[in-house]
């Protein structure tokens, strides 16, 4: 088997290297399919989490403040918050017992939602009848 060499970047130059604060998310979002899962709205929201995140995956930013930087209405953000907490993927600890904003945590990635099982083969009986069944309609 042979290995094919790494591709090298189109601008060696401008190779990013982290400094300071860092956003990190894990690869199996994507790999796993949990991207298409969440839809537009909440992986933008986890991916606003992951950047504002500290290294322990907290951060402490207001719906309001999120809701603006991301373009989108409070509506719009609150049901992408409530299923990334569904998912498992964000824990949440409001400052106070019902309040809205408090500390968000990205959460270690779960393993894939089960898939639905492929269909399998059309008995040949089945073909059989649709075709009778068109033919005599």
């Amino acid at each position: 088997m042979t290995t094919r060499p790494r591709p090298t970047p189109p601008r060696p130059d401008l190779v990013r290297a982290p400094a300071g604060p860092y956003g990190w998310l894990d690869a199996r979002l994507l790999r796993d399919g949990w991207l298409a899962r969440l839809g537009p709205d909440a992986a933008a929201v986890l991916a606003f989490l992951a950047l504002a995140a500290d290294r322990q995956g907290v951060s402490f930013y207001g719906r309001d403040r999120m809701a603006h930087a991301l373009a989108v209405d409070r509506g719009r953000l609150d049901v992408a918050m409530r299923l990334l907490v569904a998912e498992g993927l964000v824990a949440f600890r409001p400052w106070r017992a019902g309040g809205a904003d408090g500390v968000w945590q990205l959460l270690p990635v779960p393993a894939p939602p089960p898939r639905a099982p492929a269909p399998g083969p059309t008995p040949v009986g089945d073909l059989v009848r649709d075709l009778v069944r068109r033919r005599g309609s």
